[in-house]
């Protein structure tokens, strides 16, 4: 038996225990009737945030069990997390607080960075018109885990105060979150 729809605003119900997940929980179930989906809003803008930790043991701890999160894809270096929508992930900078990097997919990713994820007509645009301004890349555009779970086109760049974003677009919007 389902549990009763909870209303938000806009006209959303979200259900059953899933709904009870304040930070990771399903964000775009829609009733209709009797039918329920899942899929990404796309009248809800997500955000990506990368921040730094010294400790991903204890990141994993904090973020996944004391918060709930649900955790997505992960290397050695990095961990995703679903927050509420929105793709939030950690990187080891052992030394926050200073520039760090660390290698994705063969590139060396600021860290901490921050962007939006487009679609992918939206990316190509975004990157045209930087590539017409003679913005300078700290990583060109280019597609990211071809072919594997979370392709993405993704860029980076710094704004004027070296604060570096990050612009990506997902094959699959599904993909997001794939663990």
């Amino acid at each position: 038996m389902r549990a009763a729809a909870e209303p938000l605003g806009g006209g959303v119900r979200l259900n059953g225990p899933r709904a009870r997940s304040v930070l990771g929980g399903t964000y775009t179930t829609r009733t209709r009737g009797e039918a329920t989906m899942t899929a990404p809003d796309p009248t809800v803008p997500r955000f990506h945030l990368a921040v730094p930790v010294d400790d991903l043991a204890a990141a994993r701890r904090f973020y996944g069990e004391v918060l709930g999160l649900p955790q997505g894809r992960s290397a050695d270096t990095w961990v995703d997390w679903n927050l509420h929508g929105h793709q939030f992930v950690t990187h080891l900078a052992p030394r926050a607080g200073e520039r760090a990097h660390n290698v994705v997919d063969g590139h060396d990713v600021p860290v901490p960075h921050f962007g939006l994820l487009l679609t992918v007509p939206e990316f190509q645009e975004l990157a045209d018109r930087l590539r017409a301004a003679e913005t300078e890349f700290v990583i060109e555009p280019y597609l990211r885990f071809a072919g594997e779970k979370g392709e993405q086109w993704t860029m980076f760049l710094l704004d004027p105060a070296g604060n570096a974003l990050e612009f990506k677009a997902f094959a699959d919007d599904a993909q997001v979150f794939a663990a």
